[in-house]
């Protein structure tokens, strides 16, 4: 009776940081941040092609998504700018307001463009979504991380990550379902409510107890502080290069396999329905799971080890893929892969993204976190475009996973040597430190 008491406490005790406030406002504001996404992606995709677009075009529209990875261009803006009227709800929730408008706008005029009257005007109108729903996601990663407490920024992360697979597969599906009924018009309308989740999260919390105000801008002087400040405050740090270079290099290996499995499978002769089974239905499942053990693994053995840990877990599992691909095909061995790979995913998604969070000094949350994630993602998929290709067709797919796998031992060893050089605890900003806001000046 005594042991089963003590694994129910057990129990609740994981699940118990998942349920706190800031954790729960985290997965509300990743709903709202994964919907313009899923409009401008296999939604998008779907509607033109009913439309009878060809197929070329179709596959161009993908180049809206480029906006994401050039956000940090306009991400000091969100630091920096008080908005007027709105900015009397504080600079975060001001700015949550506005961009939630701005996309719930580009949403509703992408639901009135007719794509098989102006192509043009349906691109124009997408990366209008893409423009928004980047400006968006700036805003709502920057008020997680002020939020959310150090101790906090695993579970907040794993819970943004929830909100953000529920959000965009929601608005896809809503979208699908009542566009057979009422049309797309009245189907993009109808999800451009999914900004609302984020809006009313910051009206009803307020302004982030663990905001930072930057230095009043007055002048030119001051305007040009809040587009550099960001950058010279990062590279004062100690170890500001190693870690600039653990960033660019830590998921190549697993980008390069990422976006490559379904070139496997349909070269492998899997039908439709068992990629959806286990692909999709598998896949979705682990990658929740693991979110909920990286959450756990980062509040239990901390930071660093948690995530070199899921780098591990992360680069291994592309040698799972070679193994599929060398037994041939084999739905057990499918499962096998796709569910290893989609836990190893959901960790490294948690423990990656709560480190990447620890980085940002609190005076310029948004900035420091657009160049972040941007970097992050960049080196990877400029290599799979140009590169993944070539490689499969030159060596096979075997072959192409086993490098995948070694393409991640550079992140890894880096991160280690980081660890044991004390730079991760000396390169983390005020984000993973301070734990009230800065009083008034």
């Amino acid at each position: 009776m005594t042991d089963a008491i003590a694994g129910r406490k057990s129990w609740l005790d994981a699940v118990k940081p998942y349920v706190e406030k800031a954790p729960l406002a985290a997965f509300f504001l990743g709903v709202s941040s994964g919907f313009p996404f899923a409009m401008i992606g296999a939604t998008l995709t779907t509607r033109l092609a009913q439309d009878g677009i060809d197929k070329k075009a179709v596959t161009a529209f993908t180049l809206a998504f480029l906006v994401y990875n050039l956000k940090w261009l306009w991400a000091w803006l969100v630091d920096g700018v008080r908005l007027p009227l709105l900015g009397r709800l504080g600079q975060r929730v001001s700015w949550l307001v506005f961009a939630g408008l701005l996309v719930m706008a580009a949403v509703v005029n992408l639901a009135l463009v007719d794509p098989s009257a102006s192509l043009i005007q349906t691109a124009y109108a997408a990366i209008l979504v893409g423009i928004a729903g980047a400006t968006f996601d700036i805003v709502i990663d920057a008020y997680r991380i002020e939020t959310l407490k150090p101790e906090q920024l695993g579970v907040g992360s794993g819970m943004s990550q929830y909100g953000w697979r529920i959000g965009s597969v929601a608005a896809g599906a809503l979208a699908l379902v009542l566009a057979a009924r009422i049309g797309w018009q009245g189907a993009y309308m109808a999800c451009a409510m999914f900004a609302l989740p984020a809006m009313l999260t910051g009206l009803l919390l307020g302004e982030p107890e663990r905001h930072r105000d930057p230095l009043a801008r007055r002048g030119a002087g001051e305007l040009w502080q809040s587009i550099s400040g960001p950058l010279l405050e990062f590279f004062r740090r100690r170890g500001a290069m190693l870690v600039l270079l653990f960033i660019l290099l830590h998921k190549i290996g697993d980008t390069l396999a990422n976006l490559t499995f379904r070139l496997l499978f349909d070269d492998m002769g899997y039908s439709n329905d068992e990629i959806a089974i286990y692909d999709i239905g598998i896949g979705f499942w682990a990658y929740l799971i693991g979110i909920f053990i990286g959450g756990i693994l980062y509040a239990r053995i901390g930071m660093k080890r948690s995530v070199l840990l899921s780098l591990i877990l992360m680069g291994v599992s592309n040698v799972s893929f070679a193994a599929l691909a060398a037994l041939g095909k084999s739905n057990w061995g499918m499962a096998g892969a796709i569910g290893f790979e989609n836990f190893a995913s959901g960790i490294g998604g948690v423990t990656v993204v709560a480190y990447f969070s620890a980085l940002c000094d609190l005076r310029f949350t948004a900035a420091q976190y657009a160049l972040i994630s941007a970097a992050a993602s960049i080196v990877g998929r400029f290599l799979t475009g140009t590169t993944a290709g070539g490689l499969i067709e030159q060596f096979g797919y075997v072959d192409f996973y086993l490098f995948t796998t070694l393409a991640a031992m550079p992140g890894i060893a880096l991160f280690w040597l980081m660890m044991r050089a004390g730079l991760i605890d000396a390169s983390v900003g005020t984000a993973a430190t301070d734990r009230t806001a800065q009083p008034p000046e």
